[in-house]
């Protein structure tokens, strides 16, 4: 079996970060350790502007049942991609409302105004009870805790082209984030 840090490599190294749309990529290790994470507690996700956690999922059974919500069409040829811009959170289809029990969210800004719309459209998405794990600054922390009550995790994700460092958070105990990323300066 090919393991999580195989897969995230392969996904940075066939594709190229589309500077337009705000794209950066997590590292190989970092998107392997998301990928352990959703995959130990999920049954069904959706991934938010997170197409590098996605295309790396190693569990071929959450992969077809899980979907990819993104406004970059080179996805398109995926059975499981859904066209959709953060500007219309509401624009998820129907079919999709509240049948998710993880939620995986990185937006490519950090604005409360767009935070606003990523959260309402994963409490759209999430069925009662659903994990949220998502990345921003920490700056951000009392926005969304009071949004999605979500907590900061001590792993930090390593993105090598952004200029500042992110923070992980979840609504839940993600035992798998409570020790630093090697790949991250303290």
């Amino acid at each position: 079996m090919v393991d999580g840090e195989a897969l995230g490599r392969a996904f940075v190294q066939r594709t190229p970060e589309k500077w337009e749309l705000n794209q950066y990529w997590y590292s190989a290790a970092t998107i392997a350790a998301i990928v352990k994470e959703v995959e130990e507690r999920a049954t069904k996700a959706a991934f938010l502007s997170t197409p590098s956690v996605y295309f790396s999922l190693k569990d071929l059974q959450l992969r077809k049942c899980s979907f990819v919500f993104d406004v970059d069409a080179q996805w398109s040829r995926s059975p499981n991609y859904v066209k959709w811009d953060f500007n219309k959170p509401k624009e998820i289809p129907e079919a999709f409302h509240h049948s998710f029990d993880f939620v995986v969210i990185d937006p490519p800004f950090i604005t409360s105004e767009v935070w606003t719309k990523y959260a309402e459209a994963a409490r759209l998405l999430l069925a009662e009870n659903g994990k949220i794990l998502l990345s921003t600054i920490m700056e951000n922390s009392q926005l969304l805790e009071r949004m999605l009550d979500v907590k900061p995790q001590v792993f930090q994700p390593c993105i090598p082209h952004l200029v500042y460092q992110y923070v992980f958070f979840t609504n839940y105990d993600a035992t798998n984030l409570g020790v630093p990323n090697p790949e991250v300066e303290q």
